[in-house]
């Protein structure tokens, strides 16, 4: 069981290679900066080598030593996720694979491969990769897939019909979307990886609400509030919690959610998160599993 889990209740990690994607700032960045301090290899997989290598920078002037590699990703092209992929299965081991990386409210665009740009990149993206990377993960005994959510997901729900919002899109009923997806593909995998025998663990999470980059789409008069809003809010370390617990968090459990349970579950210390029943319908997780299979042309074969 988590409860209560911060950045201080991380256990050692030397040996052990992660790799996080969305690494060079937000919530993507505290988390491999705290994980790089705690003896990881870290592998920093993000669309810019110029801000890889300047976050890379960043750690190191708190962790000198830190054992850090970028991985170029761009979760809006399936052919950069085959790349990473091939890169990171050159390595001797992983043991966790953080999906971190996601956009929010962007205005409607699609992915190289002609997706809905938040269902492309957030869940697609993310189902690909991992797919790809499993193989690797299940050579290491009791590794990690860790899929962050976010307490969107409680409005959202699956235009199988208009997947691609070609006939209607509201930036944020898409967001809602894709963090419901993530949240059905994690248990779906999980419930799989059980049933198949493998070892391999799949946990979800969500920040609460952080301050951090994802915010550059909110319209401009809420960002005008935002510093005073965060006060009471995470940030962007403390957003890192709940991936920090579903990463390393001792008491972690497959198909499990956590996230902060602070009032409204906005901020404060992780424990088990709220959830909704529609992320844990099975007919749903197999409906968005074979939809995933067909979009992505990855199939995990679990």
């Amino acid at each position: 069981m988590i409860k209560g889990f911060t950045s201080d209740h991380v256990p050692d990690q030397s040996g052990r290679t992660i790799m996080v994607t969305g690494a060079n700032a937000g919530l993507g960045f505290e988390t491999a900066k705290i994980l790089a301090g705690k003896g990881a290899r870290i592998l920093l997989a993000c669309r810019s080598k110029d801000r890889a290598n300047s976050a890379i920078d960043s750690i190191k002037i708190d962790h000198p030593d830190a054992d850090l590699k970028f991985i170029e990703l761009d979760q809006a092209d399936l052919t950069s996720i085959q790349k990473a992929a091939q890169a990171v299965r050159k390595e001797k081991r992983l043991d966790i694979l953080v999906n971190n990386a996601g956009i929010m409210g962007p205005p409607y665009e699609l992915t190289k491969d002609g997706f809905e740009s938040q269902f492309g990149v957030n869940h697609l993206g993310t189902f690909a990769l991992t797919g790809l990377l499993l193989p690797k993960l299940q050579e290491t005994k009791k590794s990690r897939v860790v899929i962050t959510s976010s307490l969107a997901h409680k409005g959202g729900k699956i235009h199988f019909h208009d997947i691609n919002a070609e006939r209607r899109y509201s930036s944020w009923e898409r967001y809602a979307q894709s963090k419901l997806a993530n949240i059905v593909h994690a248990t779906e995998l999980d419930r799989r990886l059980r049933a198949s025998g493998s070892e391999t663990i799949v946990t979800c999470c969500h920040p609460g609400i952080a301050s951090t980059e994802l915010a550059r789409h909110l319209p401009a008069a809420a960002q005008i509030f935002m510093p005073l809003v965060g006060i009471f809010l995470n940030t962007a370390a403390q957003g890192a919690w709940a991936t920090l617990a579903a990463a390393t968090g001792k008491g972690a459990v497959g198909g499990e959610y956590y996230g902060p349970k602070g009032l409204g579950e906005w901020s404060g210390k992780v424990s088990e998160a709220s959830r909704t029943r529609r992320s844990k319908d099975e007919a749903l997780g197999a409906k968005l599993w074979d939809l995933s299979v067909e979009l992505t042309g990855v199939d995990p074969k679990i």
